[in-house]
């Protein structure tokens, strides 16, 4: 399983049988053309939430080339009522698909789109487990701490997690590190922070807050491989 942070909240993955996938696409306007909407090829489109700084980049995936999004009921029939392809789930529910299992997990925040003038309520808010290539990777989303994370750790040996940090609009980076402890994670990518001014943090401090899990700061547009 390959990773790249695209910027914000947004993850790239590209996994053994050559699935391409990319999680709540907002891509930073500053990475090389191959990483941008109107150039990079994906297979899947994950969301865990209807808000604009995780799904923008959905509209220019989508006008070259047909990717399966896979969302909460309420995202999913929002864009499949645009003419795309889509997988509907909801908290707590898995599937199989041909490159491996994705579970909706539970997540604290709301979710909504202001799309043509109007604001589209967007179902609740999703966490995502993905399983595949022998390994487990969890994406918090736009999350608060919540109980329910300790059965994550129980349930999954998670490899590779990805928790926001920024505060403000989620868990700030005290409350991230307890999370990063509580699911078991053996590696965590700090996520959600410094694009807007009221969610500035510093990385490093966040991981210095870790003890058991091994924090990980990748420039954007980077592989890495787990």
């Amino acid at each position: 399983m390959k990773i790249a942070h695209l910027g914000h909240s947004t993850i790239y993955l590209e996994l053994a049988d050559d699935t391409k996938i990319i999680i709540d696409p907002y891509i930073d306007a500053n990475l090389p053309e191959m990483w941008q909407a109107n150039h990079l090829k994906v297979d899947y489109i994950i969301l865990t939430h209807g808000h604009g700084d995780h799904v923008a980049g959905v509209f220019d995936l989508i006008k070259h080339q047909q990717p399966t999004i896979i969302a909460v009921a309420e995202i999913a029939n929002f864009f499949a009522k645009l003419g795309q392809k889509v997988h509907g789930m909801n908290i707590g529910g898995g599937f199989d698909f041909p490159f491996g299992r994705v579970t909706m997990t539970h997540a604290l925040h709301t979710s909504s789109l202001e799309y043509e003038g109007q604001v589209h309520y967007l179902g609740n808010p999703a966490g995502i487990i993905i399983e595949a290539d022998g390994k487990t990777f969890y994406h918090a989303g736009d999350t608060a701490e919540f109980m329910e994370m300790d059965l994550l750790g129980e349930d999954y040996e998670i490899d590779f997690a990805c928790l926001p940090i920024g505060d403000n609009y989620t868990m700030g980076p005290k409350q991230a590190a307890r999370c990063a402890k509580r699911i078991q994670a053996k590696k965590v990518l700090p996520i959600h922070y410094n694009t807007f001014p009221v969610i500035k943090q510093d990385p490093q401090k966040f991981i210095d807050l870790l003890t058991d899990a091994q924090g990980i700061v990748l420039p954007f547009g980077k592989i890495y491989e787990i």
